[in-house]
């Protein structure tokens, strides 16, 4: 059993850790920019070809998530096996669909591979740990279908889900074969924010904190605002220095509609 190896005590002051990691990396991104995408720099290592980048850097989580679920006494009951689902739904999308459907042939700087692909597994211990070894042997999840948690949770992260989804699909729709050149996304929450793909991630690690209601949950969300927070910020920088009052008379925010 995962808990006999690793006690609650030790997981607690893992998961106080890696909030305080994360807001480490928070300040720091907004002085070094994460190079990969429209802000790749080859200072992060040696580039490999996107598709390969992203299945390497995600697939991890998948396989180590499934690993716990399937070790466990508790993977058929109703709470964590909705939460396994919805959690395994996204990195089943971001490993093995989402790489396939990029166009052209971008790089990615095989240092950012590498620390995506480690926290993705710290990640997999954080959540996995907790819903199907700490949670479930004290009771926590008792009960849970007839909460309003795990409801209200899974609609925030479907909604964030499809925006991200629909987020990706304008953005790779930009361009026409053959064309280099960079333009403004248009569209769904591309009104709001700049970075509506990131929004939507953003949105799907609230929800999962909700539905999960845990402390593992937020420290996730707090990751995922603490990485892409910082790169919104860069890539809106980037939008103003490239198509100036074209990008600014819009009145995007950066990722939080209405607020930053």
């Amino acid at each position: 059993m995962f808990s006999q190896f690793i006690s609650l005590e030790c997981y607690n002051i893992f998961l106080i850790v890696m909030a305080v990691v994360a807001l480490f990396v928070f300040v720091a991104l907004f002085f070094v920019e994460a190079g990969y995408g429209y802000l790749f720099n080859p200072k992060f290592g040696f580039p490999v070809p996107n598709k390969v980048g992203w299945v390497i850097m995600e697939c991890p989580v998948f396989f180590a998530m499934a690993a716990l679920w399937a070790t466990s006494d508790y993977g058929m009951e109703a709470a964590p096996l909705v939460l396994f689902l919805i959690f395994e739904l996204h990195y089943f999308q971001r490993s093995f669909i989402f790489p396939m459907l990029m166009r052209g042939n971008s790089k990615m700087p095989v240092g950012i591979v590498a620390m995506g692909a480690l926290f993705n597994t710290l990640n997999a211990v954080m959540q996995g740990g907790w819903i199907f070894y700490y949670a479930p042997e004290m009771g926590y999840y008792d009960g849970w279908m007839s909460k309003p948690y795990i409801y209200i949770g899974t609609a925030v992260f479907l909604f964030g889900f499809i925006t991200n989804l629909h987020s990706d699909y304008v953005i790779r729709h930009l361009r026409k074969p053959g064309d280099t050149k960079h333009y403004i996304p248009k569209g769904g929450m591309f009104r709001y924010v700049s970075s509506a793909n990131y929004f939507g991630e953003f949105m799907e690690w609230v929800g999962f904190a909700i539905a999960s209601w845990s402390w593992a949950g937020v420290v996730f969300a707090w990751w995922t605002f603490a990485n892409l927070g910082p790169r919104s910020a860069s890539l809106y920088k980037r939008y103003e220095r490239e198509f100036g009052e074209e990008f600014t008379k819009l009145g995007r925010k950066r990722i939080i509609p209405f607020i930053w």
